[in-house]
């Protein structure tokens, strides 16, 4: 019978291999920050599935395949491994992009006088939930950084993506005239 490749048995024990070979458990810290960016991956896959307008799904891909290359960088072996140069992280143009993206964006937008409340159409609520995700890899990046150097620009590459998916919400269910709830202070 024909060896699977889907499982090889090796991380039944609760550990895995990063980049380079070394088995590490999967409870590490960098294991939950590249976990996290796949798990990012794989709900803007669903949000992917959901967006009708083909500018957005065209830049949500690109950003899918951006986060196969970060999930690469973070599953790496930096004590014995260098990251080679289909392995770097972000650049800053890749920064940039995302940054005028956001402005581009945002300027055709009503200006927020409070917080949004996350909701309204579908693809709008599962960027909300991208989002969300998108803080906890950061969350998870940075307490990585405690004990490994990883690069500044990855780290402005995913709090710029949180910004993106914030302001993509807000586009959908503007342009699919679902009215913003905004939040109410019910404690004054």
């Amino acid at each position: 019978m024909k060896k699977s490749y889907v499982y090889t048995k090796g991380g039944d024990a609760g550990k895995t291999s990063l980049i380079g070979g070394v088995r590490v458990s999967k409870s590490e810290k960098q294991l939950e920050a590249y976990g996290t960016i796949d798990e990012l991956n794989s709900n803007l896959g669903l949000l992917h599935s959901l967006l009708t307008n083909k500018e957005d799904r065209l830049f949500i891909f690109k950003i899918q395949h951006q986060l196969f290359s970060i999930g690469a960088y973070l599953a790496t072996d930096f004590q014995n491994v260098k990251p080679t140069d289909k392995i770097q992280s972000v650049s800053k143009e890749e920064i940039e992009e995302l940054e005028l993206v956001i402005d581009t964006i945002d300027n055709k937008l009503p200006q927020l006088k409070s917080f949004i409340i996350p909701g309204g159409l579908t693809a709008s609520s599962v960027a909300h939930v991208c989002r969300t995700v998108c803080r906890r890899a950061e969350r998870n990046i940075v307490a990585l950084t405690l004990d490994i150097d990883i690069s500044d620009d990855l780290l402005a590459y995913i709090n710029r993506l949180s910004d993106y998916l914030f302001v993509l919400s807000r586009k959908i269910n503007i342009e699919g005239q679902e009215n913003e709830q905004l939040w109410k202070n019910c404690w004054k």
